[in-house]
């Protein structure tokens, strides 16, 4: 298997998207963040936070992104009813066009 960054990005992002394993990614990115034990130490001055920064704005990313997706579910599942009242009320009508 060719290992590149987006691999990483594909795996992390269908992980966290899986419910079955969604919190223990959570809590293992968290614990990492956490934890002294780095890829790159922190002690190193710019070098050191690079990964901390990436898997931070990764974790915030896929997190927001699911929220609004249960919101957005929430909103169309609560909205199906107006839904079906408004489309008792249309109107088809048929286009005539003018030469």
């Amino acid at each position: 298997m060719k290992f590149s960054l987006q691999s990483l990005y594909t795996l992390y992002r269908s992980g966290i998207r899986n419910r079955k394993y969604r919190w223990w990614i959570i809590l293992g990115t968290l614990v990492y963040l956490l934890s002294p034990l780095d890829i790159a130490p922190d002690l190193l001055p710019i070098v050191g936070q690079i990964d901390d920064v990436v898997l931070v704005t990764l974790l915030l990313t896929e997190v927001s992104q699911l929220v609004l997706e249960h919101f957005q579910n929430r909103n169309r599942a609560s909205g199906t009813q107006e839904e079906s009242d408004s489309t008792a009320k249309t109107v088809e009508v048929e286009v005539v066009t003018l030469d």
